[in-house]
């Protein structure tokens, strides 16, 4: 079982009828949100990176200085583990970068179906009917 638990200020509210322009409104917010979380996550791997190099140039220095073993494998280990994060913000740059993909391409097929259905209501000045009159059973 997942330790997520989804935060009731953070669901879309339903009282609020679908439309047209709020649905590609949250596409265009999810494809930004994606790619800042992907560009953070890239900034935040070649952080992770730098600072294990610096952690494994000072565990060096401190070998050559004869340090106690005992501190100097310490430092390597923990190297190591920033490696594994750094490593690990890999696969999160992955999928935050499929989302932003997944989220423009469901974006641009709605525009695509329904921005002339959109254009053409808003152009007409007759009131059209709600959602689901037109419907066959």
């Amino acid at each position: 079982m997942s330790a997520l638990v989804p935060r009731p200020d953070n669901l879309p509210d339903t009282t609020v009828q679908p439309s047209f322009t709020r649905l590609a409104s949250r596409l265009v917010a999810l494809s930004v949100s994606a790619l800042a979380l992907k560009e953070g996550m890239h900034a935040l791997q070649r952080r992770l990176e730098a600072d294990a190099d610096d952690v494994t140039r000072t565990s060096e220095l401190c070998d050559m200085a004869e340090v106690d073993p005992h501190f100097t494998a310490l430092m390597r280990e923990a190297a190591q583990s920033v490696r594994e994060v750094a490593e690990a913000s890999g696969e999160m740059v992955a999928a935050a970068d499929s989302t932003a993909v997944n989220a423009q391409g469901f974006h641009d097929a709605h525009q695509g179906e329904y921005r002339g259905v959109y254009e053409a209501v808003q152009a007409s000045g007759v009131r059209q009917a709600k959602p689901g009159f037109y419907r066959t059973r």
